[in-house]
């Protein structure tokens, strides 16, 4: 092999059709894409019966069969989407995860049915020591037919599972097209399939080179070598507590955990049991003959003879199996680095690292798809099915819906877009879109909710949000929305008689009038008469017909007031009503505090700010009134009225009322059933209701929240809660959460990584789909949203100084940028 080789003269493939790869030997391979479960959202139930299926599946293949799975990872920069039409807060969080560095997975799934007539490969004879190959005759229809049978079973098995998703590949993504490489190219030149085709040379002396890369081979093929014990998962200490273990799988560390270009390559041998059984006992008498002279030998005799006891006691079917692990750089000053972190992720799995040297070429050369055949068989050891698929990798990124809300996967922060919505929604996954959202102090929550209520905004959607606290100003600055707070100087002003200009005067606005005014007029738990009723009712309707006749006359409630003192009364005496049906000089004593000269006479007649209706971004900063027994109940009900406005008249337009730690108040002035309402309807008008707290003895003990709010979300975000640990039983059964679900909860922001500025959060759908994700903004994105005093100042001095909130934040960003030498906050 010292002068370069003719690549096509031994080259194994002879060719490409019905979806099948055929070697020189006859061999006949169908490759199929696996799609594996997100790493970090299995339990430790889910790994154990992925194990089973891995097993059952196995064992549906026929004798001379191999299994060969190859896990590719390649470092690789997320590329983000920098369109300039995107709004400023968006294409902010865009350009911040550009060029992102991490893992990109894919696997693929060679089956290989060997002929009956082949001579087993070893590293002394293997195709690659030829210096040419001749084809041989192909197998018979008969026996391709029989075998493509036996791969459907397997398929099923695995695809029945829904922890995999198998798809076989076609003929071109076998052997690629001029354009784009396919599998067998993929794997020689080390460039990912469906990429540009590129020549590359391939060295096998001294190591392997595959152009400028530098590749290692670490291999898991000694009895001696293998951990002594092995599972379908293992504990991941980084995110357990006292409280809960953590599942990975079992291989996990030689998969995403190990971070640099690598494959992992998974080799099953299927042979013939009886004929294993067979060498083993010839194996155990030579031995037993040989333990004489070495205790070496007896202890070697002894395992052969457990392995024998084990496979035929229990019905076991050997195999025999071979793992490894290729890493390559292009820069060869890396290659310790890489050495050293391949031997840490083999020691996480309690194996001794061997590299190898000698025999790497004709590993690498039977890791060709469809050449699985030729792998030398002394680079193989012994054991059983169950054993063998411990070693199977089972875990890939976290999966992104391509559009929705932007998160981070946990592993390296790339954007992860999350439809939380329509998707599961149509899928049956969720039942109704409402969120709940809870987290103590500190968690993040308030970053969350503004980074989502902003992505839902430039999604078109109306955006209602009720807070106290002051966390939604700058975002309601910056996208320009109606922000309405209570101080002395400036107090709270609406205007509930207004109409816009797409409104109408229609039976729902009449009906929240009149809840309005009674409430007003009425006290708690003070009922009303029919007759009351409809004097309102009357009164209101004459009310827009002499709005309608005098144009001159403004909308609001001081008009209604004059109406009611110098036109109603006269119709209330024309019709003779008596006082104890409608008391209408009560009703205006009542209502005078309201009428101007009165304590609140600037509550109901707002001049501006008006058109609540078609207005998308709107917050009620509530503060100042929480307290207040005549304010808080009445502003409640404005806004409550006027958000069902929205839900019932924007036909088609999504609408999100989010209730950030106002609901306690809310719930204190009789406003509960609201609630409720607010829970059960909003699921029909395309609408999301939200609800924060951090107030977890609250949640607790709020019946609201237990038979209202939890019950009908089937979205649950939840932060970090490991504040509550000792808690923590009550809180689970509260929200329904499971055992798993518990554990990845208590593992939020256990183990985030050093350098970057993130909060993460766990979210379970429908109590099927649990996941973590990195919540990671921008620094304009976090400038934004700020909740801390000091930053918001800053935030406004600037936006004062440069003339508008965008540009504030820009000139801030940018300036924080170059202090820190930093591209995220």
């Amino acid at each position: 092999m010292s002068k370069p080789i003719d690549f096509s003269s031994i080259f194994p493939i002879y060719k490409v059709e019905h979806g099948c790869i055929i070697s020189m030997q006859g061999d006949l391979t169908v490759v199929f894409k696996v799609d594996h479960a997100d790493i970090f959202t299995l339990g430790s139930a889910e790994y154990e019966a992925g194990h089973h299926t891995w097993v059952k599946a196995l064992k549906t293949l026929p004798i001379g069969t191999v299994v060969h799975k190859q896990d590719t990872f390649i470092r690789t920069r997320h590329k983000a989407d920098l369109n300039p039409n995107f709004t400023f807060l968006t294409l902010s969080g865009e350009k911040a995860f550009d060029g992102r560095v991490y893992l990109d997975h894919s696997c693929y799934m060679m089956i290989t049915k060997k002929p009956e007539d082949r001579r087993t490969a070893t590293s002394g004879y293997s195709g690659l020591m030829r210096k040419s190959i001749a084809p041989k005759q192909t197998t018979s229809p008969a026996l391709f037919a029989d075998f493509m049978e036996k791969v459907g079973a397997f398929e099923r098995i695995l695809s029945d599972s829904g922890l995999v998703n198998l798809r076989q590949l076609t003929d071109d993504e076998l052997a690629g097209t001029t354009g784009k490489i396919g599998i067998i190219e993929s794997y020689c030149s080390l460039i990912g399939m469906g990429k540009r085709p590129l020549l590359r040379d391939v060295q096998l002396k001294d190591g392997i080179r595959i152009g400028e890369n530098h590749c290692q081979l670490f291999s898991l093929a000694d009895v001696e070598d293998l951990p002594s014990l092995c599972g379908s998962r293992v504990n991941y200490d980084k995110y357990s507590t006292d409280k809960s273990k953590f599942s990975i799988g079992f291989a996990a560390h030689l998969g995403l955990l190990l971070d640099c270009n690598h494959q992992y390559n998974q080799f099953l041998f299927i042979g013939d049991p009886q004929k294993t059984i067979k060498e083993l006992e010839a194996k155990k008498l030579r031995l037993h003959s040989l333990s004489a002279y070495s205790r070496e030998n007896a202890v070697s005799r002894d395992a052969v003879n457990d392995f024998l006891n084990e496979a035929v006691a229990s019905g076991r079917l050997p195999v025999k199996a071979h793992f490894n692990v290729m890493a390559w750089t292009a820069d060869k000053s890396e290659l310790q680095e890489i050495r050293n972190k391949v031997s840490s992720a083999m020691a996480s799995m309690d194996a001794v690292t061997k590299q190898e040297i000698d025999g790497a070429a004709q590993i690498w050369w039977a890791g060709i798809p469809g050449n699985a055949a030729d792998f030398p068989v002394n680079d193989t050891f012994d054991t059983f099915v169950e054993q063998a698929s411990c070693f199977l990798n089972m875990e890939s990124n976290a999966k992104s819906d391509g559009s929705g809300i932007r998160f981070g996967d946990r592993n390296f922060g790339r954007p992860v877009y999350l439809d939380l919505f329509d998707g599961p929604m149509k899928s049956g996954l969720i039942t109704n879109r409402n969120l709940f959202v809870c987290g103590g102090s500190g968690g993040g929550k308030s970053m969350g909710m503004n980074h989502m209520l902003r992505t839902l905004y430039d999604q078109g959607t109306h955006c209602v949000t009720i807070d106290i606290g002051g966390s939604y100003k700058g975002l309601c600055e910056l996208v320009g929305g109606y922000y309405f707070t209570y101080t002395e100087d400036n107090p709270i002003k609406f205007n509930p008689f207004y109409i816009g200009k797409d409104d109408v005067l229609d039976i729902e606005k009449k009906e929240s009038l009149k809840t309005l005014l009674l409430a007003l007029w009425k006290r708690d738990g003070e009922n009303f008469s029919r007759s009351e009723y409809v004097a309102i009712s009357g009164a209101i309707t004459l009310y827009y017909e002499h709005l309608a006749e005098n144009s001159n006359v403004f909308p609001g409630f001081n008009s209604f007031y004059d109406f009611l003192m110098l036109e109603y009364m006269q119709v209330m005496e024309n019709g003779k009503v008596k006082e104890k049906d409608f008391d209408l000089g009560n009703l205006l004593y009542v209502l005078n505090p309201y009428y101007k000269g009165g304590e609140f006479d600037y509550l109901l007649n707002a001049t501006e700010n008006l058109d609540l209706l078609n207005e998308r971004f709107i917050v009620f900063e509530l503060d100042n009134i929480r307290s207040h027994e005549v304010l808080f109940p009445v502003v409640t009900i404005i806004i409550m009225e006027m958000f069902i406005s929205k839900m019932r008249k924007l036909k088609g337009q999504r609408k999100i009322i989010t209730i950030d730690e106002a609901w306690i108040a809310i719930a204190k002035t009789g406003m509960s059933h609201f609630i409720k309402y607010l829970y059960k309807t909003v699921r029909k008008f395309n609408g999301i209701a939200a609800l924060i707290t951090q107030e977890v003895d609250d949640l607790i003990s709020s019946p609201i929240i237990k038979e209202t709010v939890i019950n009908l979300s089937d979205t649950k975000i939840l932060l970090d809660m490991r504040k509550f640990m000792n808690k923590f039983d009550k809180l689970q059964e509260t929200l329904g959460l499971s055992d798993k679900a518990k554990t990845m909860l208590l593992s939020v922001n256990k183990a985030n990584e050093k350098g970057k500025n993130y909060r993460e959060v766990f979210i379970d759908q429908g109590g099927q789909k649990l996941s973590v994700y990195r919540n990671e903004l921008s620094v304009a994105e976090y400038l934004a949203y700020t909740t801390e005093e000091s930053e918001k100042l800053k935030v406004m001095e600037y936006a004062q100084k440069y003339g508008s909130m965008e540009k504030g934040i820009t000139i801030l960003a940018n300036e924080l940028r170059q202090k820190e030498g930093s591209g995220n906050h």
